[in-house]
């Protein structure tokens, strides 16, 4: 049964219900708004080509040093330049500092806090320290008149701690230049551009103003427009980063597939431990007795790195729809602005808007439970009143709220007339016009507004057909007609069971239930609201005297 009721459901159409109403101020506000998400989504997909397929690029770098530098000697490019391990990454040297001379044999350790000795049992025989130049001997020695250190076995004399000079000695390095040969893939697009120009004048030298795709550069230019000093920077050295972005268009009508240099410092020049950068490297060398000799290096320079990356896009028919599709729900932006201008409108109490009242009342529905609330209709109002549960006071007294506009009277076979009736008071009748003036009774409640209630002990049952004082609905045609007619009333019951039998001994039982049925669907507009809806003591006493239970006891309306 669960599995029909559900491929049933899988048949069924389901479309949300909306309201309409005119308002030049929202329509305006909606149209701005869908407007302006028609610029961004144009703009979007414009500017930014969001109907590409996009694909990161797979690089390859090489590059090539040329320059010169004469100091006490001749530094071409295999003696400055020296292979790094890093990828796609070079090193220049700018400064130095030599300790030449050197074999292996013992020489008292450099002066640091850990071999600085006073004694041979401050040496232990064999010890290597990390930060050490060498094996202890075990003795403690002399390195000079103020210093005793430990005696070591290793390149000596040990490299001291130096500074590096100032200035830098391969200060006109700044004047080298670097050839870059940047390769670049798209796998998918199966397509391979390079960043080198057939029509290429290998003697010139990038400017971001006058030759911004040539791939040779000067290594005093790459420093300035990272904003860095090359003086300054080549005596301790550091990391620079040469970028190389590439933004392809590969489509044939919009083709640009062009390298963008940029420049920038990447290490911290404003640390005081361990700045810039540097290696240590040894040539050596044999003497005419077969001895080995060093020549020990402390190289000072700056590390180039080229980071290259970046995107290309080629037109795809599924990139555009998907984009399309995606953007769509953006409108909707504009109905959920207003619809929470209206919440908002909803929460707060500061004023009230008729316009806005009455979109609220259609729109926005309270679902009550029904033991919460109990609903009232009033013969001077034009709605029907919703009054929440518990009572503090007099049903009449209470206040309530609209539940809805009061529906429209409609032809209904039960609550039809005889034709004769009808003839009578067919056009010239009004609803409410009165039948009979009757005075008020004479021991009326406080809260009856028509004169005709009786006294009540509960709070629910203390309601009068009117808010405010008049005429009582008892006293109309209609309510002769619609709710005490036998004739009427025995026509509701025959169309709710053909075949009840209206002579038995139950039949005021009937006729009062009817009554009460009749009262509710008239004054309400729907059989739906009878569970909760409250017919006033006026009406019930006449319903009541006019269709008497034999022994006068009545149960009244249960609110449980």
């Amino acid at each position: 049964m669960v599995a029909w009721g559900w491929m049933k459901d899988v048949f069924n159409y389901e479309s949300p219900k909306l309201i309409r109403f005119p308002s030049v101020g929202l329509v305006c506000v909606k149209w701005f708004i869908y407007g302006v998400i028609a610029v961004y989504i144009c703009y979007t997909l414009i500017v930014h080509k969001r109907y590409q397929e996009k694909e990161e690029l797979t690089s390859s770098v090489r590059v090539t040093l040329k320059g010169v530098a004469h100091v006490d000697r001749i530094w071409d490019a295999a003696e400055y330049t020296i292979p790094t391990q890093t990828r796609d990454s070079f090193f220049v040297m700018t400064n130095i500092i030599r300790t030449e001379n050197q074999i292996q044999k013992t020489c008292p350790e450099y002066p640091t806090a850990k071999a600085i000795c006073s004694s041979d049992k401050s040496c232990a025989k064999g010890i290597v320290d990390v930060h050490s130049n060498g094996v202890q001997t075990g003795k403690c020695v002399h390195y000079n008149i103020t210093h005793k250190t430990c005696e070591i076995k290793a390149w000596c004399p040990v490299q001291g701690e130096e500074r590096p000079p100032v200035p830098a000695v391969l200060r006109s390095s700044e004047d080298f230049t670097v050839f870059i040969k940047n390769n670049i893939h798209f796998p998918t697009f199966n397509y391979t551009v390079q960043n080198i120009s057939p029509k290429l004048n290998t003697s010139c030298k990038f400017n971001k103003v006058t030759a911004p795709l040539c791939p040779i550069f000067r290594l005093g230019d790459i420093l300035q427009e990272a904003k860095e000093n090359f003086s300054e920077m080549a005596v301790k050295g550091g990391i620079i980063a040469i970028e190389i972005k590439w933004d392809c268009d590969l489509d044939s009508w919009s083709y640009y597939c062009s390298p963008e240099y940029s420049f920038r410092r990447l290490d911290d020049k404003t640390r005081t431990q361990y700045p810039g950068f540097s290696i240590r490297f040894a040539r050596h060398y044999k003497l005419p007795d077969g001895t080995e000799q060093r020549t020990l290096f402390k190289a000072y320079g700056i590390r180039f790195d080229v980071l290259v990356f970046g995107m290309g896009g080629q037109f795809k028919l599924i990139e555009l729809f998907t984009f399309i599709g995606s953007t769509i729900a953006y409108f909707g932006l504009a109905v959920t602005i207003i619809e929470m201008c209206f919440h908002l409108y909803n929460c707060s109490s500061c004023c009230k808007i008729q316009v806005c009242e009455n979109v609220i009342r259609k729109k926005y529905e309270t679902v009550l439970m029904p033991e919460q609330v109990i609903l009232v209709s009033y013969v001077d109002k034009p709605h029907i009143t919703l009054i929440k549960m518990p009572l503090r006071t007099s049903l009449q007294n209470a206040e309530g709220s609209i539940f809805e506009d009061h529906p429209v009277k409609s032809y209904d076979p039960r609550t039809c007339c005889s034709h004769k009736s009808n003839e009578k008071h067919g056009a010239a009748q009004s609803e409410l016009r009165p039948l009979t003036q009757s005075s008020s009774s004479t021991n009326c409640p406080k809260w009856c507004c028509c004169g005709r209630c009786q006294v009540a002990q509960k709070h629910h049952e203390q309601l009068c057909c009117r808010k405010k004082e008049g005429q009582c609905i008892t006293t109309t045609y209609w309510f002769a007609q619609l709710v005490l007619s036998r004739d009427t009333l025995n026509k509701a019951l025959l169309y709710e069971d053909p075949f009840l039998d209206l002579t038995g001994h139950s039949s005021n039982s009937q006729l009062r239930r009817i009554a009460y049925k009749q009262y509710i669907h008239w004054r309400f507009g729907s059989f739906e609201l009878e569970d909760r809806a409250i017919i006033p003591s006026c009406c019930r006493r006449l319903i009541r005297s006019t269709y008497p239970k034999e022994n006068g006891n009545y149960t009244g309306f249960n609110l449980e």
